[in-house]
């Protein structure tokens, strides 16, 4: 690995629309279609008679092929192309989903949502990577702030597609399969302005050392999918030891979600204009660090508690954001299309440690631990940022 890094005080290039609007519009659909899928799929198993414990199983089988998928999608891409991968994902991601209405037995859940969760990995990886190439060095913060949020609302508008479908019968299946399918056509619409990937010769790194070539990227990544997992996970939990009904709680959750959704066009535009974007990450932590300090001091008032969680989701949010734009402003080519799986497979990880870690905090301090857990993690990253910094200025 030559660490093909890329400052970002390059000569500004030309937005090239048609690509960045192929990449999100082709994510976006596929946020949409999880957004119902996976709400559908627990329900499903719900009324099929399943165990809680095995409908967790299963979904976290998810978690794990988003793992396992990151360090395949690079070398897929350079075999194969861009456009011709993130095609076949799409089909096979398709076919997947509709393969749990055909399937007979539990068993054969576990295999369909490996290939469905692998296929939509890859699909974040190399659309993330579309867009970071496509955008100017001097706007691709406010590029990836507005894929975030057209994101979120892909995300968002699953569960109300889902609500109005329902949980029974083909056709909540079939809207999901011809959603995910819809999605290739964008990418075909910008097929000739897909970038390339290249094998480079002498190549020997890693796909781990990916993760530590920009660490504060990475890191980032890491705490938001902790944060943002296990977050949502427990939050009802946690709001309803201190009082809230499930329907305050779930107002709550929707604050969260509503920052996440205003406020990364403008993270996004405020990292443009900051010549070290590890400082803005710093502001992040800092900001979700101190809001879960004063969690308890106002969970009793419902208002306070939603205004606060509304500014931070938004603002942790851009640990994502962010930290994309930092990982594509360091790096070019093959490097920062592994650097971008390094950095998905970072968010997987977290979203493993993260309910685990929050879950284990509320069992020894009560719901007062649901905030120290969350603390813990801001805290971390804080300390890596300013061991990162100090060694910059220790070698200029």
């Amino acid at each position: 690995m030559n660490g093909s890094f890329a400052p970002d005080g390059v000569a500004p290039t030309e937005m090239r629309w048609l690509s960045i609007s192929a990449a999100i519009a082709s994510i976006s659909v596929v946020g949409i279609a999880i957004g119902l899928g996976v709400p559908l799929l627990s329900i499903i198993l719900e009324t099929r008679g399943h165990s809680a414990s095995m409908i967790g199983l299963n979904t976290a089988v998810a978690g794990l092929a988003s793992i396992a998928a990151a360090p395949l999608a690079t070398p897929l891409a350079v075999r194969f192309g861009v456009v011709w991968t993130m095609l076949a994902m799409i089909v096979a991601g398709a076919f997947a989903f509709i393969g749990f209405y055909f399937a007979p037995s539990f068993w054969m859940w576990f295999p369909l949502r490996v290939v469905l969760h692998m296929a939509l990995t890859t699909l974040f990886i190399l659309s993330e990577f579309w867009i970071s190439t496509s955008a100017p060095p001097e706007r691709r913060g406010f590029v990836l702030g507005i894929y975030a949020t057209v994101l979120s609302l892909g995300f968002a508008f699953g569960p109300f597609l889902f609500a109005h479908l329902g949980s029974g019968g083909f056709m909540p299946f079939g809207v999901t399969f011809v959603l995910v399918l819809l999605a290739a056509l964008p990418v075909l619409a910008a097929w000739r302005e897909s970038p390339a990937i290249h094998a480079e010769e002498g190549e020997a790194s890693s796909f781990i050392s990916y993760i530590w070539l920009v660490p504060t990227a990475t890191a980032a990544v890491l705490v938001f999918g902790a944060v943002e997992t296990g977050g949502f996970a427990l939050f009802p939990v946690y709001g309803n030891r201190i009082g809230y009904s499930e329907a305050d709680a779930a107002l709550l959750l929707t604050m969260i979600g509503l920052g996440n959704v205003m406020l990364q066009i403008p993270l996004g535009i405020i990292s443009d204009r900051i010549h070290d974007r590890r400082l803005l990450l710093a502001a992040c932590a800092a900001i979700g660090f101190a809001g879960m300090l004063v969690l308890p001091l106002i969970a009793n008032n419902w208002h306070l508690t939603a205004a606060m969680l509304f500014l931070w989701g938004g603002v942790v949010a851009g640990l994502y954001t962010i930290g994309l734009a930092h990982l594509g402003s360091r790096l070019t080519g093959r490097d920062l299309a592994s650097a971008n799986a390094a950095f998905v497979f970072c968010y997987g990880f977290g979203m493993l440690i993260g309910p685990q870690a929050i879950g284990i905090g509320m069992d020894l301090f009560g719901p007062p631990g649901f905030a120290y857990a969350l603390t813990m993690f801001f805290v971390a990253y804080l300390l890596l940022v300013l061991l990162r910094v100090m060694a910059k200025r220790s070698r200029t």
